[in-house]
């Protein structure tokens, strides 16, 4: 299991698509300073995901989805949550707009996507992130299937691709 970087043209595809205000020629330095998701104790649950670049939210109002520019490759029994950091929680309302972030093991390199984790959320109050906030953590955890399940179908696709039913 690792976390990496998505490949430049992803990123800048993404970050282009977001329309947050940043310059196209800026794009490779921004993406030169992606950090992959560290715990910050040996203890920690969580690994942090920090942007790369300064974004600003006002009260009330939805982000655009945010790339962070990382991708993670999974054991196939084990998920990675994304979940706002509690502090954020607290002090400024700050929530998923998914509510909490479920990346399966096959989101990762599947033929028609990536693996590329974006953020979109929402606050309670104007708030700012400057490059490198930690913006989130993700937890691994391992999950079980009963015994009857014949599941086969593989992923092809991105956000939402299992369908809605």
């Amino acid at each position: 299991m690792k976390f990496e970087k998505v490949s430049f043209e992803q990123f800048k595809k993404d970050l282009l698509k977001a329309n947050i205000g940043i310059k196209e020629e800026n794009i490779r330095k921004i993406y030169n300073l992606i950090e992959l998701p560290m715990r910050g104790t040996k203890n920690s649950a969580g690994y942090d995901f920090r942007l790369p670049y300064s974004v600003s939210a006002k009260m009330g109002e939805t982000t655009t989805y945010l790339p962070t520019g990382i991708k993670c490759e999974l054991d196939g029994d084990k998920m990675l949550v994304l979940v706002p950091r509690s502090s954020l929680g607290t002090k400024y309302g700050f929530q998923l707009k998914n509510t909490i972030g479920i990346i399966d093991a096959d989101y990762y390199n599947n033929p028609d996507n990536e693996g590329h984790i974006m953020i979109k959320f929402k606050v309670d109050s104007d708030f700012s992130f400057v490059a490198n906030d930690r913006i989130a953590q993700g937890i691994i955890i391992q999950y079980y299937k009963v015994d009857d399940d014949n599941v086969e179908k593989e992923r092809s696709g991105g956000f939402g691709s299992t369908g809605k039913s």
